[in-house]
């Protein structure tokens, strides 16, 4: 019986994880892709090596994306790694989905930030059924005549 410890451990949890993992040099070029990420994008591993990010990322959120990907390159600190981020993404037949990941900073020998790993995990369903029942409660509300609660009385 193989033991819990080696190479073959680190590429089992990376193949068979549930999350889209994918790996950006500094350029936003991609440079990993696993089977996760061709599930929720549609993009096989061969398709998506060596694009641009902006293949995952749609039109009007990528100026800010790149804005934001350009502050991490240069000063090497994210908040990502720790808070969630929630944001729409784009998959390979143009279909919108919500997506919330978190993202570890690849630091080369000299502490130099070489790349970012993105943990993803698809919420479209998730995001749909909370759209739904916010638009339900409202429509209840002023059906009711109830004055309705903000998102700090929620």
């Amino acid at each position: 019986m193989q033991g819990l410890e080696g190479d073959w451990l680190y590429q089992r949890i990376v193949d068979d994880s549930p999350e889209a993992i994918v790996v950006a040099d500094p350029e936003g070029r991609i440079r990993f892709w696993n089977r996760a990420a061709e599930e929720i994008f549609g993009y096989r591993q061969a398709e998506a090596l060596g694009e641009m990010l902006d293949v995952i990322v749609p039109e009007p959120q990528r100026a800010r994306h790149w804005a934001g990907y350009r502050a991490v390159m240069q000063s090497g600190q994210t908040r990502y790694g720790r808070d969630l981020l929630a944001v729409p993404a784009i998959r390979k037949d143009g279909a919108r989905i919500s997506v919330e990941f978190y993202v570890v900073l690849l630091r080369d020998d000299a502490g130099q930030v070489a790349g970012i790993a993105a943990l993803i995990r698809d919420v479209t369903a998730r995001w749909q059924r909370d759209r739904a029942l916010q638009q339900r409660l409202r429509t209840l509300e002023a059906a009711s005549g109830q004055r309705p609660l903000d998102d700090a009385e929620r």
